[in-house]
């Protein structure tokens, strides 16, 4: 039997009785704006969920599920994903997961079903559905907690093949305490703006095919990666020549990033966690001499979230551009910590507005060649075509909107033909966070 929002029935159970019918939520709604809701998961001893509507400021929503109920379900999607569980290697953890579940379109399903059965409160569920019944489709920013930090929910199950995508929009919430900061000052964004490309940096002392080595491998020039490029014409920094020359460069350095005075940022490369959501790293081309906090690998030293937000001696913080593409494995992982403050949160604090990152460790061609069979050469573009819808989701005046269009699209291929090159593996794990000018201070 399908469990989705859509029957409410078989939804998680909230520990109080409920009695609404979920048309409440149309109380009150402007005609002509989107149904925002701002949605929070607290872990305690249950998983607390709570939400607002913008237009219903005053009559906040929450309710609580108990921590038995949930914890099974995200056990199940923490083998699904290619992030390593505990004692697992990077190499052991592709090997499992693409043989997995996200490349099998039955499992998957019964897996989102899973997800939905047990963590959509069926309050949230009734008032989704009475917005879709009335027509208007909601824009949720979600806030989740550290247990629930890798749930994609675009790929919650509403009804048959129809997802979480399908019927709202979905953001990431970072916590008020950053986006609301007075002090925060939001970079404006203007669509000739310069866009600064990290494509596939050079670390130092990582060979091509070592841990740190290249992500995109040889770039053909009829890549459409090539034909991104060469879209963004002279805005493009650095300036070069060709298209071809921005990839694999030696010196893609932090300086790089304080100098270039754009309004986007694309990073194509490596991202890696650590014990604290502040020492969370990017990988540019620097030598162990760069200024910043992080501990040095070898004659490299990572870019960390502390370095971006707070600076460094020698390293003044970063002035962010507007809208920050971080396209690299674990780099929206903020919300894994009590104290979300990674490389998104950095970002945001320094004046982005948007930041599209990824929940999990986001596979290459090279790795889904290797270790998922059903692929093979198939793999090919898998990649490259995440990385061009989101830059030109980033191009658009809605990035939230113009990223969930194409992931619709991809489910709607992955529902409709079970093709594992529409996995969820990549397109499920780009999720943006929105974060526009803090209000006035009264």
């Amino acid at each position: 039997m399908v469990k989705n929002w859509r029957e409410v029935r078989h939804l998680a159970t909230p520990m109080q009785r409920l009695r609404v019918d979920g048309t409440g939520v149309l109380a009150d709604l402007p005609d002509r704006e989107q149904p925002t809701a701002r949605l929070r998961f607290v872990d305690g001893d249950a998983l607390f969920i709570n939400w607002v509507w913008d237009h219903q400021r005053d009559s906040p929503r929450m309710t609580m599920i108990d921590r038995q109920h949930v914890a099974p379900a995200l056990d199940e999607l923490a083998r699904a994903l290619p992030t390593p569980l505990p004692g697992e290697s990077g190499e052991e953890a592709l090997r499992r997961a693409l043989t997995g579940v996200l490349l099998d379109a039955e499992r998957e399903q019964r897996l989102a079903e899973t997800l939905t059965a047990s963590l959509i409160p069926e309050w949230l569920a009734l008032e989704l559905n009475a917005l879709e019944t009335a027509g208007r489709r909601p824009h949720l920013r979600i806030q989740l907690s550290p247990s629930t930090a890798h749930l994609p929910w675009e790929l919650m199950s509403t009804s048959g093949g129809e997802r979480g995508i399908d019927m709202v929009d979905a953001s990431v919430l970072l916590p008020a305490s950053l986006r609301n900061d007075p002090a925060r000052e939001v970079r404006s964004w203007d669509a000739q703006s310069p866009v600064q490309a990290i494509l596939d940096p050079v670390v130092p002392g990582f060979a091509a095919a070592s841990e740190l080595g290249s992500v995109l491998g040889p770039i053909a020039s009829d890549s459409p990666l090539v034909e991104m490029v060469r879209r963004l014409g002279d805005r493009v920094r650095p300036t070069v020549d060709a298209p071809e020359e921005l990839f694999r460069r030696t010196d893609a350095r932090r300086e790089w990033l304080a100098d270039a005075d754009a309004g986007r940022l694309l990073y194509v490369g490596h991202v890696t966690a650590s014990t604290h959501a502040l020492d969370a790293q990017m990988h540019l081309s620097d030598a162990a001499g760069a200024p910043g906090h992080a501990a040095p690998l070898g004659i490299h030293r990572p870019y960390s979230a502390a370095d971006i937000a707070l600076g460094a001696d020698g390293l003044a913080p970063l002035r962010s551009p507007s809208r920050v593409a971080l396209i690299a494995c674990d780099s929206g992982s903020d919300m894994r910590f009590a104290e979300p403050t990674g490389l998104v949160a950095a970002f945001v604090h320094r004046g982005a507005e948007y930041v599209t990152a990824t929940r999990w460790t986001l596979p290459t061609e090279a790795g889904l060649r290797r270790f998922a069979p059903v692929l093979g050469d198939r793999a090919e573009g898998m990649l490259a075509e995440a990385i061009v819808a989101v830059d030109a989701a980033h191009e658009s005046a809605d990035p939230v909107s113009a990223l969930g269009a194409w992931q619709r699209e991809k489910r709607r291929l992955w529902t409709s033909t079970g093709d594992p090159r529409h996995s969820p593996v990549i397109w499920g794990t780009l999720a943006t966070a929105w974060a526009p000018v803090p209000p006035p201070v009264s």
